[in-house]
């Protein structure tokens, strides 16, 4: 693996999944062949069904103490030979490339190819890596990957870019064109934010060959862990926007009460909030700043993230499931000042349920972090009713990764805030829209107000360097340890932006 490559630049934070991480060994039966006539996604939901019916049982292959006791920097010296990518001598769109087990990934996963109706095992191979400095010894033949990645033209048509890598626990993340890794997604979340989180994991992948000329790689999934056991589809097509759509049987062996469906992973330390919590050269430092939630009915609502000490989970907009996602609207290098990590070239992922969604809330759990090397923001669709065991719940959504991976809008978005403090200890707050509909900034006015305390509009004026408006705010918490502040622009009867949405902590 390249020492700079996206896929491991922020991979100390996998300390949260990897750590926890626990899922079922395959079943005994082989499963090399399939009848075409079933179709792979059905063999694998089968062998999710069947896993589910008995108890769970944790993976044992454990690693050698070479490779086990490796830390970070040491990881990243087993890298895959680039010149063994999977088809990359057979002229297809699409090319593979293997994760060595060891250091935090260290779990096997069991990696398949499936071509005209059946399922060829990837054999692990020391020869198919190179160990820098490293010399972990002789490994078994039967060492097994950590998990892989996928290649495909995505900037230019004559390289192949890594734009997709499933790694660690039911991780996954991907890029799109002229955007670099950043947030992740996950097959399955139970119990963010509480106690006791458990983490299921993919086991197995079986990757179906691409047709020469392809736009999407088909791939399948078994995951396992201790609640429940699921199969997976992913239809992966990278581009401008890079989309997954995904489909999902779930088998629970236990009723999920606090299961969560599409889940978002991502990291926020610090933004543009006053007083600063980090003594850092950089003005802000996150992969997302915000989670926007749409109802479909022409509602969006914006909802700044906050960095907080303690574990804060919320229900957001209860009812029908809705489109949701963790964006990084802050686009400016300026604003980040970090020729490394290029916050401002991270994407933002949104999920639009399709199919199988129960009726529930979009959960928001952020958490404390001590760096950035941790993720401490989750999203995800939390049905209102636990799924009951001894059945198959179906799901699908589309997962789209990208700078704005939202679906278009006729609203004004809100892209900045800025807060500082007042006369007689009340807030001051500057919120920035950009892009006003037809009609620009005539006749705009703002509605605002607080869940406790109170607010007041100061000055509602043209912004003319993004299109839009700046709205500057007086909020007088009074005795509130807490607010809930909202803020959108309107012409007359109708809405003209997003809802800004804050959470005011004292």
């Amino acid at each position: 693996m390249p020492p700079n490559s996206a896929a491991t630049r922020d991979m100390r934070r996998r300390d949260l999944l990897s750590a926890a991480s626990a899922a079922t060994a395959l079943a005994s039966t082989p499963l090399a062949a399939f009848a075409p006539a079933r179709g792979m996604g059905e063999v694998v939901r089968g062998r999710a069904r069947q896993l589910a019916s008995g108890p769970y049982r944790p993976p044992d292959h454990p690693l050698p103490a070479g490779l086990a006791n490796l830390g970070y920097d040491a990881y990243r010296d087993l890298r895959y030979r680039p010149d063994r990518a999977i088809w990359r001598t057979e002229g297809l769109p699409f090319q593979l490339q293997m994760f060595h087990r060891g250091g935090l990934f260290r779990d096997p996963v069991q990696m398949f190819e499936v071509q005209h109706g059946a399922a060829r095992p990837i054999p692990f191979s020391e020869d198919l890596f190179t160990y820098g400095l490293q010399r972990p010894g002789p490994l078994p033949a039967d060492l097994g990957f950590a998990g892989f990645r996928i290649h495909a033209p995505i900037n230019t048509p004559d390289r192949f870019d890594e734009v997709a890598a499933f790694l660690g626990a039911s991780y996954f993340r991907a890029v799109a064109k002229g955007v670099g890794y950043g947030l992740s997604a996950r097959g399955l979340s139970i119990g963010s934010g509480e106690p006791g989180e458990e983490f299921p994991a993919f086991r197995a992948f079986w990757v179906e060959r691409p047709a020469p000329g392809a736009r999407g790689l088909v791939l399948h999934a078994l995951l396992d862990g201790p609640s429940a056991a699921g199969a997976y589809r992913f239809e992966v097509t990278p581009g401008e926007t890079t989309a997954m759509d995904v489909t999902a049987a779930l088998f629970p062996r236990r009723p999920l009460t606090s299961v969560g469906l599409a889940p978002l992973t991502s990291m926020y330390l610090f933004g543009s909030e006053q007083p600063r919590r980090f003594d850092d050269f950089r003005p802000e430092v996150h992969d997302s700043d915000g989670l926007l939630t749409d109802d479909g009915r022409g509602q969006r609502i914006w909802r700044p993230l906050v960095h907080t000490p303690q574990t804060r989970v919320r229900d957001l907009d209860p009812g029908p499931a809705r489109g949701f996602g963790l964006l990084q609207r802050q686009r400016a290098f300026e604003a980040y000042q970090d020729l490394e990590a290029h916050y401002h070239e991270r994407p933002g992922a949104w999920v639009q349920p399709l199919e199988g969604f129960p009726s529930g809330a979009v959960r928001l759990v952020e958490l404390g972090a001590r760096s950035e090397a941790e993720d401490n923001i989750v999203a995800l669709w939390r049905p209102t009713a636990p799924l009951a065991p001894r059945r198959e719940h179906r799901f699908r959504y589309r997962l789209t990764w990208g700078a704005r991976p939202e679906p278009a809008s006729r609203l004004a978005r809100a892209v900045a805030w800025r807060g500082g403090a007042s006369a007689g200890g009340r807030r001051r707050f500057l919120v920035d829209f950009a892009g006003l509909p037809e009609g620009g900034f005539d006749g705009v006015e703002s509605r605002a107000g607080a869940s406790a305390g109170s607010i007041r509009v100061e000055t509602v004026q043209p912004n003319a360097s993004i299109g839009g408006a700046r709205v500057s705010l007086e909020f007088d918490p009074g005795s509130a340890a807490n607010s809930d502040l909202s803020l959108t622009l309107a012409r007359g009867q109708n809405s003209v932006s997003e809802t800004w949405m804050y959470r005011w902590i004292a």
